[in-house]
């Protein structure tokens, strides 16, 4: 039986900080760019890449917020205007279809059990091997060659109803 999972991207508006100065930006370690190129600016919110011409800003993130010795952080983009993707299960974003990937798979607890690296054509077939182990409870995929975090992947549990 093959595993229901969801892949999610930030959940939350950053459009604020496309209102501040450079001098801000900088001060919080943030550079404004404008998209050159397609693909090349993946959006963390939307899971879509920027389009050329497209304002995008660049900034560290805490993609994994675990309290557990795998807790990191790093560079991401966000696209200005960008909405909060919304996949279906089993939906997998054209976004990570043409990267090299590097997954990244943990417990409840935060800890990494298992890791791979893969072209994203073959990211739903991995999925559902590193979801045959019942430990796994979500995967963090980030861009292999940059290392940046791309977005998450989590199981989803269904339960029996009741009757």
């Amino acid at each position: 039986m093959k595993t229901a999972f969801r892949i999610t991207g930030i959940d939350h508006d950053y459009q604020e900080l496309f209102r501040l100065n450079q001098e801000e930006l900088t001060k919080m370690g943030a550079v404004k760019m404008v998209a050159d190129q397609e693909p090349g600016f993946p959006c963390r919110v939307s899971l879509e890449d920027a389009k050329v011409g497209e304002e995008v800003l660049l900034f560290q993130y805490e993609h994994h917020k675990a309290h557990s010795p795998y807790r990191a952080s790093g560079p991401i983009f966000i696209r200005k205007h960008a909405k909060s993707a919304q996949l279906e299960t089993n939906e997998i974003p054209k976004m990570v279809e043409h990267r090299h990937l590097s997954l990244r798979a943990y417990d409840q607890n935060g800890m990494m059990l298992q890791a791979e690296t893969l072209h994203g054509e073959r990211l739903r077939d991995t999925i559902e091997a590193i979801f045959a182990n019942q430990e796994a409870t979500y995967i963090q995929v980030h861009n292999a060659g940059p290392g940046c975090y791309n977005c998450q992947v989590n199981r989803v549990w269904f339960w029996p109803s009741s009757i």
